[in-house]
């Protein structure tokens, strides 16, 4: 009995630490910014994670976090990745490198950039309904937000798919959400960008050896002018962008997001057709998905290449996410865990870094190109849930409390247990939004 009441306490300790990080990165304008410094806007699908941990104790600023964020959307329905609500010079790039008025179908309203991140905010929504108390209320909170969220689903499909089969593209790494990753140096090693000059802000913020390359930022600035001089076109950029990507990560939020779409419109009713163009769309994505982005040999889902029509053979965290969106029949998801636990399960490892740690390119304290995030283990811990691996699951939820514990609420964290004994392998931008916010959700199950 003594023990249990010891678990409350401490899990009533941490739960109080992460309302109070969200509460101090809240801001005036409705929306809570990733950590002070580092990132000091509002980003995309850190504010659909964020809703998440305020709809447990503040459901009010978790609809503002929603209604701010779409009220930043483009009239094609696209949301971008980054609202520039306020004016620092903490961060580059910044709204005037963006300038995201190049495109005639911009937000007038607010600067943005002209990229965007996996779709979040219909399973958003949905966890929003299952936590709140009063399903009337944030039903109806829902109704006036849902289709716009809808509009987004829709713009993948309209503009992100040039070749119909259900599976959208990323032009650029940070719409991929996993920024640096290793699955990205063979695409830089062919690309011959400009050599820009700029000042970075990040690495004033951390240790520039936790971050992404000065060469690299030439890539991805490269990538943003070419976006540009065709104003932010889809269709342009589809022909003329040096990165292509069919990203399972990116795939599966927007498939995880369809079906919560759907069971919402059926809880709100009359939107039998709104319904029918999801169920379709879905099931071609999934039907794509499993022909063209699960590698046999590796037993895992691998991104693919557009412009040069292969699959990037590497198996990163990414890799798993189909399995929030029930991509994979039973069998399939069989091997994948089988791939998680050879490759990401090793004793001396918390599950689950975000690149092979059997790989050369592994590196465990770079941003996404080893460590562990808790945006990614959220997923895991429930896709693991949705084909019954509670035992696996579990771990990757405990794992996910032990790091928090041992570090405090980092962006990410280092994979190899040897390296927190002192209690300082958490790394990146700390008091870290959605550490806080999914660290909430978790305990709460």
């Amino acid at each position: 009995m003594l023990s249990f009441i010891n678990f409350f306490m401490k899990n009533n300790e941490l739960i109080s630490k992460a309302q109070e990080v969200l509460n101090n990165n809240y801001q005036e304008k409705g929306f809570t910014i990733p950590c002070k410094g580092l990132y000091p806007f509002q980003w995309n699908w850190d504010s659909g994670f964020i809703a998440i941990g305020f709809a447990h104790f503040d459901m009010e600023k978790a609809q503002k976090e929603i209604k701010t964020l779409i009220d930043s959307q483009w009239s094609n329905g696209f949301i971008p990745h980054i609202i520039f609500h306020n004016e620092t010079d903490t961060y580059f790039p910044g709204a005037d490198f963006h300038k995201s008025n190049l495109s005639p179908l911009a937000n007038n309203n607010v600067p943005t950039t002209g990229m965007t991140q996996p779709h979040v905010l219909g399973f958003t929504l949905e966890r929003m309904y299952e936590i709140a108390e009063n399903k009337e209320e944030i039903l109806d909170f829902i109704k006036t937000t849902i289709d716009a969220v809808y509009t987004y689903s829709l713009y993948f499909y309209k503009y992100r798919d040039p070749l119909n089969e259900g599976l959208a593209y990323i032009y650029h790494n940070w719409e991929s959400g996993t920024d640096n990753s290793p699955i990205w140096d063979d695409i830089w090693s062919t690309m011959e960008s400009p050599q820009y000059t700029f000042e970075r802000r990040d690495t004033t913020h951390v240790d520039a050896s936790q971050r992404p390359s000065n060469e690299e930022y030439n890539h991805y600035l490269h990538i943003i002018e070419v976006a540009k001089k065709y104003n932010y076109d889809d269709a342009k950029i589809a022909e003329f962008s040096p990165f292509l990507i069919q990203d399972p990560l990116f795939n599966s939020m927007l498939i995880g997001s369809n079906q919560s779409l759907i069971r919402l419109y059926e809880k709100i009713g009359g939107n039998e057709d709104k319904i029918a163009t999801l169920q379709a769309y879905t099931e071609k994505s999934i039907q794509s998905f499993n022909s063209k982005l699960y590698d046999e040999e590796l037993g895992a889902y691998c991104h693919y290449d557009l412009k040069k029509n292969k699959l990037i053979r590497f198996v990163t965290s990414s890799s798993f996410a189909p399995l929030f969106a029930q991509v994979p029949d039973k069998k399939r998801a069989d091997i994948l865990v089988t791939t998680l636990l050879e490759k990401f399960g090793n004793e001396d490892q918390y599950l689950c870094a975000s690149f092979d740690p059997t790989s050369e390119r592994y590196k465990p304290k770079q941003y996404w190109r080893g460590p562990v995030w808790i945006n990614l283990n959220w997923l895991l811990y429930h896709g693991l849930k949705k084909y019954g691996y509670d035992r696996i699951a579990e771990r990757v939820k405990n794992d996910s409390i032990e790091l928090i514990q041992k570090n405090g609420f980092y962006e990410y964290f280092d994979a190899r247990k040897e390296m927190h004994q002192n209690n300082t392998a958490g790394y990146g931008g700390n008091n870290f939004s959605w550490s806080a916010a999914l660290l909430i959700d978790l305990l709460s199950e």
